[in-house]
């Protein structure tokens, strides 16, 4: 596989460590940051992340071989929107988003020609930091990144897609659109909404200050998360929303259960509870 003309449509954590990782692979020749922030684009200009920046997103994509589009999920409407009187003819488009049923209604809507062509990704994997000044080449190493691929996806832009992921070191998965919201919704959009969520409470108490003092190794850990970019979780929560709400009431559920042990001092369910998880924790972590 070669590239000879890829445009990046947002150029933070995700599509610049993306360049980075193609560029290192050594299979694109021009990179073409596209993004709102002129400072952003200028530092990744000047850090080798790309080659040429615009702020015109028709500019952008013109001629390009590849499109990645690595907006934040409220934009993706009006991204497809514009880009479509400019895109080649020949030209693949990906993107990176964390919920796939929105972006794929927003595709039939706006792509029109260009929907055979429309290859639905989303890498596992990022940080909670942002910015392009955050993005490494080695972000997708030995991670999944998830294709959910339309009826009407031309399957060899579905094979490039594949391999441009490949190149930097991830594996490659295939998952039905539905059955994507579903996992995230459990595995990273509640994380996320509950590391929020904690947080905003205890910055609330009146002994705020006191309970930061003291926080320990613990509360650090469970809470990284929500030092991410509040406005893209934002938008992950309104897009996924039936998915989350749904695993959201389930984990209500079972908090419900434990608050219920520890009032009635059921010290068996309260150990059954914590020993079934960390086998579980222990399992996933190796």
């Amino acid at each position: 596989m070669f590239i000879q003309r890829l445009a990046i449509l947002g150029v933070g954590l995700i599509g610049g460590s993306l360049a980075r990782a193609l560029k290192r692979a050594q299979v694109c020749a021009e990179v073409i940051g596209c993004g709102r922030q002129l400072d952003n684009l200028q530092e990744a200009l000047r850090l080798g992340v790309i080659d040429h920046y615009t702020t015109d997103i028709a500019e952008a994509v013109r001629d390009a071989d590849v499109v990645v589009v690595a907006v934040p999920l409220g934009q993706m409407a009006s991204v497809f929107s514009s880009i479509r009187p400019a895109l080649a003819p020949h030209a693949i488009i990906t993107d990176v988003g964390s919920a796939k049923a929105s972006v794929v209604e927003e595709a039939y809507q706006h792509l029109g020609e260009h929907l055979g062509r429309f290859v639905p990704a989303h890498p596992i994997a990022g940080t909670e930091k942002s910015g392009v000044a955050a993005s490494f080449a080695s972000l997708f190493e030995n991670r999944r990144v998830i294709l959910t691929p339309l009826a009407e996806t031309d399957p060899q832009a579905t094979a490039l897609v594949t391999q441009l992921w490949q190149h930097t070191g991830a594996e490659v998965v295939n998952m039905s659109v539905e059955h994507h919201d579903e996992v995230l919704a459990a595995t990273s959009h509640l994380p996320h909404v509950l590391a929020y969520s904690l947080v905003d409470t205890l910055a609330q108490m009146e002994d705020r200050r006191e309970i930061f003092r003291f926080a320990a190794g613990g509360f650090r850990d469970f809470t990284r998360i929500a030092s991410s970019d509040p406005k893209m979780w934002h938008d992950i929560c309104l897009a996924n929303r039936s998915a989350i709400l749904h695993v959201l009431a389930q984990f209500n559920a079972d908090l419900a259960e434990l608050a219920d042990a520890i009032e009635h001092g059921d010290s068996a369910h309260i150990l059954s509870i914590f020993s079934r998880a960390k086998m579980a924790r222990d399992k996933f972590s190796g």
